[in-house]
């Protein structure tokens, strides 16, 4: 369990904030109006209202005791700038920023943020990748250009067992798990056979994966 210091609940904040509680973490809120502070009492341990921008009060929260400090405030690049520049001033461990453009980012990281996220890019790279094709479920981004992704088992697979196939030799790509009735089963053999109604989980630098399986 961490402790989270989370400022902003907007929309995004707020799904961090459920997020974290289903996890079993210890989360202090703040938001700068009440009504976003009452909405958000369910799913936090404590919650206060104030500006994050303001250096004293910053202070009285004790930021160097959490674990991470995440800013997610998202219609205020100002605050969320001064936001994270005051909490690492102030000795935060871990300073995690939400950005909505590139030239933001690079500012939040400039000014204390540790790490910067893009919720709307990255749904938006996955809502693409997602539905721009009938063979993949789920999809997850890696550093490096590499991915995550699920895919669905190729015709030509079906009835063959995984040494037969050796993609990781003839496609550069490994096989992490095979899903099927919605269960993950990460004992992948290699007289493991394929069938149609499963989808598998695979690994491998995006230009590999979208090779293999005609993306």
């Amino acid at each position: 369990m961490k402790s989270i210091l989370l400022i902003g609940l907007g929309r995004f904040g707020r799904h961090v904030a459920i997020k974290l509680q289903e996890l079993g973490h210890e989360v202090m809120a703040i938001d700068n109006q009440e009504h976003r502070i009452d909405a958000a009492l369910p799913y936090v341990t404590n919650a206060q209202i104030g500006d994050s921008t303001d250096e004293e009060f910053l202070t009285s929260l004790g930021v160097r005791n959490f674990d991470v400090c995440i800013v997610a405030i998202g219609d205020d690049f100002q605050s969320s700038l001064e936001t994270t520049s005051l909490l690492k001033e102030l000795g935060a461990k871990t300073v995690v920023s939400r950005a909505a453009r590139d030239v933001h980012a690079k500012f939040l990281l400039r000014n204390g943020a540790d790490e910067v996220v893009y919720p709307e890019k990255q749904l938006a790279n996955w809502t693409a990748i997602r539905y721009s094709s009938d063979h993949i479920f789920d999809y997850i981004e890696l550093s490096g250009g590499y991915a995550i992704f699920e895919v669905s088992i190729p015709d030509s697979w079906v009835g063959r067992t995984i040494a037969q196939l050796d993609v990781r030799r003839n496609y550069n790509i490994n096989i992490m798990a095979l899903k099927r009735d919605g269960n993950v089963d990460m004992n992948i053999t290699p007289d493991l056979i394929l069938k149609s109604d499963e989808t598998l989980l695979v690994l491998g630098k995006n230009k590999d994966i979208q090779k293999c399986f005609h993306i």
